[in-house]
């Protein structure tokens, strides 16, 4: 009975620090929150691709001002005129130190335009700082773990 006493004391903080390196990435579900306005506006779930990049796909949108199912139609290319619903939306980010990916690009689907991408994770891992940026004009929100 003490070994197994000695041996549960024993691994409860290495499942502890499991779970903490878990939260520690970026994949997941995120609401995306608009920096003007405050208001939730989709979740993105972002994945790990094999080759170590992440990128990010909107799964559900929550508020648009164009009504519930909006169409990039400022997009060019494949997205024009596409449902921003199951739209990839930020790719090609890279691991830039522990809790922070550099050199991606992200798609501002209202406007239709492309920007730099960098992401970093906040203390705790519950939220994700996203900046998009052309040139030194940079544009940042704060999205939510879901």
């Amino acid at each position: 009975m003490r070994n197994k006493l000695i041996a549960t004391l024993l691994v409860l903080p290495l499942l502890a620090l499991s779970v903490s390196a878990i939260a520690a990435d970026a994949t997941g579900r995120w609401k995306t929150i608009d920096d003007k306005t405050g208001k939730v506006k989709s979740i993105v779930e972002i994945s790990k691709a094999a080759n170590g990049t992440y990128s990010g796909k909107v799964v559900e949108v929550l508020y648009s001002e164009r009504g519930p199912n909006p169409v990039c139609d400022k997009c060019s290319g494949s997205n024009k005129n596409k449902p921003v619903k199951g739209m990839t939306i930020l790719w090609n980010l890279k691991a830039d130190g522990a809790n922070e990916w550099s050199g991606g690009t992200i798609l501002d689907p209202a406007n239709g335009k492309t920007y730099k991408s960098k992401a970093e994770l906040q203390a705790g891992g519950n939220k994700l700082d996203v900046s998009g940026c052309i040139a030194f004009i940079c544009r940042a929100q704060t999205w939510v773990r879901e």
